[in-house]
Formats: structure tokens, C-alpha cells, sequence
């Protein structure tokens, strides 16, 4: 293995761990087990990487007794070379194209102690009788055959359980969030440091998502280019309008590295020259800039440990509100960011959860003026021990670009 690849890699022992610490939660919380299918909760539990589909697979993960991991017969190999498998944590049981996949994992369920008898106290919520968790990204085929062959049973969110995991990054979960963001920045700088004038946006945003991979990302997941009153539509997508001279770029982009994601945001004004008819940044855009980012750094120098994440939305909201601007404000500052792009905790009114070192979130306050331009500054940031780490480092200053 080459150094690049340990450092895109996450240790086996990391997976052992994460499994105790889910078993420990599902005794804390008083489910009897946990139903994990394919999604970031399964990667992040198993290192198991695939898509769903109409074979069911599934991280059995009881209260007490022995993990087991259920899949098609076809997949057994790739499942047990995951680092879950291969340290002996979780038993690969593969099913044929005629098995009753459902039967085995209650068989399992059973074999474990915790299908419970029809009949018993549900509510009590302990023991063999508590609720099932069952992962957000399962789906609901695979929840309905689940609940006939577990009758009387309930059936709750694991992320109950696995949020509060998986919002608190571990060293290497981290060390990847840095390298998928430093690509990011390499590759917003070199698309600002190019041509826009003449170039579709489509065409704009086909070229980040191969800057992306080429800066490392294995999957280009999104690249928002807004121009001129597109820029007003924070998620558009990119089209076949033409960027011209004279008028702002709203340039939001993510990809995933090694499981891990990317996201950052700049706005950029295209001047061109005199021979394009360009010009310098309006005094009402440079304005407007500057609140965005002045609201971008006061909502980053309130994250701290104990600060909650409603607080930061706060302190973003209030500088652009006390300028007036309050209603062009419209979404939340900011989503959690690991093995998806958007996770706890979120960074919105109304979330009164307190931020703790390891949690990742971005930053990403925007004015919108409908029919106009649009202003959105984004960085994913850290919560350190003491403050903010921010993992983004391309430069918010204002950018005017000539070609």
C-alpha cells in the first residue's frame, strides 16, 4: 500500500470500535437490535460500499450476541473483506436467489434473544421486546417484509442511535474531510483563475467535475454554476445561459473522497474587459459581498464547544437581518458533512443541540435578490477544542476576474 493510499484509508480497528460503541447505544437507548442496509450508516459501521437494490442487505446488530451480516450470495466475498468482517466482528451469512432473506435475518434475530414473544409488553422498551431500529436509507420493501415476519413488533429510526455517533468525527475521519476540502479549494481557484466569459454554464460545471477527480474526489458529486439572476436560485442547476461580462458566479461544488465530502461555495464577478463591454463590481454587489462575509465570519467565530448550533445560525442571520436583507436569507447557514453531504448536526434555528469537538458542518450564509444575482460564501468547519478549524483555505475575498 503507497502512503496516498493509508492516508485515504481508514483503519480496520476503527470499525471494531464504532461497532462497541452502536452496541452500547442500543442498550442505552433500549432497542433490542438494529437493522442496518446499505447507505452511509452501513459504510460507516462495516467500510461496505454498494448500492441499494431488491436484494436485501442488512447489518444485523443485536442487543446481545453475535453481529451478523446478511447479504446475497453474490456479494458474500466483497462483504467479508470489509475491515468488519475480516477482523472477525461480524459474521457473513450470504442467501441464494430463492432464500427467504427476511426468515434468516428474524431466524438470527431469534437465534440472538431478542425477537421477543407475540403478546409481551412492547412499550417497556427493553430487553427482547424493544424497538427495532432500522436504518433511514433501508428501503421500504425491505422495512415491509421485515414487519410481517416480525409481527407485533416496532419498528423505530436507527439514526436514533447512529447520529450521535456519526456527527462526532474521529482523527481520520477528519484527516479526509481536510483532504476532499483542500481539493475542493485547488480546484475553485484554478476555475476562478480561467475563462467564464463566452462559456455555458453546463460547460463551466462539466470542467469542475473533472478538476475534481482530478484533484483526487472519486465522485464528482455536484457543481453548481449560477449566473448573473440564476445566482438567485441557490440549488440551480447549471444550463445553456451564457456568462457574460459585467455580472457575479455563484460557484457551489462537492465530491467524495474516499466516502467522505466536499462542499464549498464562492461567488465570483466576471469584469471582463473594455472590449467585452465588462465592468467592475456594482457598489451595491461589493455591498452585498461584504455582509455575506462579514455574516460568514461571525457565524464561524461562534462555534465552540457548548455553543449550540442554532447560535450560529444566529449570529449569520442577525448581521444580514440588521442590514436589511433579512428576507433574501432564505435556508439554513449550515448541514453537518461526513459520509453524507447533509447530516446532523444542522445548523438552523430552532436546533438547540450543543456543538462538541469533532462535529463538521458548513457555513454558508447567501443574499438572494430574485430576477438579480445571488451572494453565497461557504466553508465546512470543525469544531475544535477550543474554536472554529476551519477546513477550507481558498481566500473569501471578493474575486474579480477578467476573462
Amino acid at each position: 500500500m503507497t502512503a496516498e493510499e493509508s492516508n485515504r484509508r481508514i483503519p480496520a480497528e476503527r470499525y471494531t470500535a464504532r461497532l462497541a460503541a452502536c452496541r452500547d447505544a442500543i442498550a442505552e437507548r433500549g432497542f433490542s437490535a438494529l437493522l442496518v442496509g446499505v447507505g452511509p450508516d452501513l459504510r460507516y459501521l462495516t467500510g461496505f460500499v454498494g448500492e441499494p437494490m431488491e436484494r436485501i442487505t442488512l447489518l444485523v446488530v443485536p442487543r446481545e450476541g453475535p453481529v451478523s451480516f446478511v447479504v446475497p450470495q453474490l456479494e458474500a466475498v466483497k462483504a467479508g473483506s470489509t475491515p468488519l468482517a475480516s477482523a472477525g466482528a461480524a459474521t457473513v451469512v450470504p442467501f441464494g436467489e430463492t432464500d427467504d432473506a427476511a426468515g434468516i435475518v428474524a431466524g438470527l434475530l431469534a437465534a440472538a434473544g431478542t425477537s421477543g414473544a407475540a403478546g409481551t409488553d412492547a412499550a417497556a422498551g427493553t430487553g427482547a421486546r424493544g424497538a427495532i431500529g432500522v436504518s433511514d436509507r433501508l428501503w421500504a420493501m425491505h422495512v415491509l417484509q421485515m414487519q410481517a415476519v416480525l409481527p407485533g413488533r416496532r419498528f423505530e429510526p436507527a439514526s436514533t442511535v447512529l447520529r450521535e455517533l456519526r456527527q462526532v468525527k474521529d482523527a481520520d475521519e477528519a484527516r479526509l474531510l481536510l483532504l476532499a476540502a483542500r481539493a475542493a479549494d485547488r480546484t475553485v481557484n484554478a476555475i476562478s483563475a480561467g475563462r467564464l466569459i463566452g462559456r455555458t454554464e453546463s460547460e463551466v460545471s462539466r470542467e469542475i467535475r473533472q478538476r475534481l477527480i482530478d484533484e483526487g474526489h472519486d465522485l464528482a458529486d455536484f457543481a453548481i454554476v449560477g449566473s448573473g439572476p440564476n445566482g438567485a436560485s441557490p440549488h440551480h442547476d447549471a444550463g445553456e445561459r451564457v456568462i457574460g461580462a459585467g455580472e457575479p458566479v455563484v460557484i457551489d461544488i462537492g465530491g467524495t473522497l474516499a466516502g467522505y465530502l466536499s462542499d464549498t461555495t464562492r461567488t465570483i464577478w466576471v469584469a471582463g474587459d473594455v472590449e467585452h463591454g465588462g465592468s467592475a463590481p456594482t457598489p451595491e454587489f461589493t455591498r452585498v459581498y461584504d455582509l455575506v462575509r462579514r455574516a460568514q465570519a461571525a457565524a464561524t467565530a461562534t462555534v465552540r464547544p457548548g455553543a449550540t448550533a442554532e447560535s450560529v445560525d444566529a449570529a449569520a442571520r442577525g448581521v444580514i437581518a440588521a442590514a436589511g436583507y433579512g428576507e433574501y436569507f432564505t435556508h439554513r447557514t449550515g448541514h453537518g458533512i461526513g459520509l453524507e453531504v447533509h447530516e446532523d448536526p444542522y445548523i438552523v434555528a430552532g436546533n438547540p443541540t450543543p456543538l462538541g469537538p469533532g462535529m463538521a458542518f458548513s457555513v454558508e450564509p447567501g443574499i438572494y435578490l430574485p430576477g438579480r444575482w445571488g451572494v453565497r460564501l461557504e466553508n465546512i468547519v470543525m469544531c475544535g477544542a477550543t474554536g472554529p478549524d476551519v477546513l477550507n483555505r481558498s481566500s473569501l475575498d471578493l474575486r474579480v476576474v477578467r476573462g
